[in-house]
């Protein structure tokens, strides 16, 4: 048997974990020894009893590494051991590395720059504004972005490192034959050509809830911090935030309405200690190997067409929730035609966009 085979064939067997076996790596030298040693050499290691012993010997007549290998082929899969040149060093150090990598797309050496932000699935209007706004400066200062995919809180990190054709990082709680949340698909195609799909999990395994703390640990090692932008109490973002801090990571924060409960979470790391982000710089000024390499740029905001007083006044008046023609007529004092004109000239410059149910939603910064 070779070492991939081998390294598969263990990866696929239920409930062996990665710490068993790199016991087991470790105790015999060489993965594809694992399969020809007796019972009772299998038994001398650490954690592995007799039950197990004789799963993992049953394994290569039991488990049809023939499906794996073709889906790992057809979905033009790269594979990476433990001990490879190219094992991602965030995760070298986690007491439960993983075994196998799946990748689809690309690691990169300037990979290794890179910041995770996490949070809620239910994302507000505001928390939305925050992930892009925070992805899009760091995909700008040639940071990548980590996150998990979800709904939410990552999908809008990601979408903005690649509108700013930044390298993102998507890591997944599920095989990477499965795809989840399915009206994300496309998404994971555009991740693909600017980054990577990453999964330690089969190809064809399921999204169980189990999987994302274990998901989660690997959000944390691959970047030097972790910024959490809406979550509740018992988010699994907060998970990934105390992962984070085992493993030596920065841990941010980006406050919210005391009145939400997708702030309830982010308030409490901030007072744990977690620094408190309005903007991409309070993040990359924290880390000395970001801040190193880091050269900012003038911001957007002043790049854009200069504005007239009148518009300038009128995108003043927006909050960071959606609005409707009533609230803006109630706080500019100007007629409905003048109004109207003013929301065309921002939605031209692209600092308005409509929404359903004649809402408009301010986009970027201060003007």
């Amino acid at each position: 048997m070779d070492r991939k085979s081998a390294y598969l064939l263990l990866n696929l067997l239920p409930d062996i974990g990665s710490l068993r076996i790199r016991h087991l790596v470790e105790h015999f030298g060489r993965v594809e020894d694992i399969f020809s040693a007796q019972i009772n050499d299998l038994c001398q290691v650490k954690d592995i009893g007799e039950k197990l012993a004789k799963k993992i010997l049953s394994v290569p007549k039991e488990i049809d590494l023939d499906k794996e290998l073709k889906l790992i082929e057809k979905y033009q899969i790269k594979l990476i051991f433990w001990g490879d040149e190219n094992y991602p060093t965030g995760l070298k150090t986690l007491p439960d590395s993983p075994m196998v990598i799946y990748l689809r797309g690309e690691l990169k050496e300037e990979d290794i720059f890179a910041i995770s932000i996490v949070g809620t699935r239910r994302a507000t209007n505001y928390g939305k504004m925050v992930a892009e706004r925070l992805a899009k400066g760091l995909a700008e200062a040639k940071i990548t972005i980590i996150s998990g995919l979800a709904r939410g809180i990552d999908t809008v990190a990601h979408q903005s490192a690649l509108s700013e054709s930044g390298r993102t990082i998507a890591v997944l709680g599920n095989g990477l034959a499965v795809h989840y949340p399915p009206e994300n698909r496309k998404l994971e195609e555009k991740i693909i050509n600017s980054g990577a799909l990453l999964s330690e999990f089969p190809m064809t395994y399921p999204p169980e809830r189990a999987n994302f703390p274990r998901r989660n640990r690997l959000i944390a090692g691959l970047s030097f911090g972790v910024v959490v932008i809406e979550a509740d109490i018992k988010s699994g973002a907060l998970i990934t935030a105390r992962l984070a801090l085992e493993q030596g990571r920065e841990v941010f924060a980006v406050p919210g309405s005391i009145f939400s409960p997708y702030s309830r979470g982010t308030h409490l790391l901030i007072k744990e200690g977690a620094k408190l982000v309005e903007e991409t710089a309070d993040i990359i000024e924290e880390i000395q190997p970001l801040k190193e390499r880091w050269h900012p740029t003038v911001a957007r905001e002043i790049d854009r067409e200069k504005l007239s007083t009148e518009e300038k006044e009128m995108y003043e008046i927006f909050p960071f929730e959606p609005v409707s023609i009533d609230f803006l007529l109630e706080h500019s004092g100007l007629g409905l035609g003048e109004i109207s004109q003013l929301l065309i000239s921002l939605e031209m410059k692209g600092l308005v966009k409509p929404l359903a149910g004649k809402m408009y939603q301010r986009l970027g910064g201060n003007v």
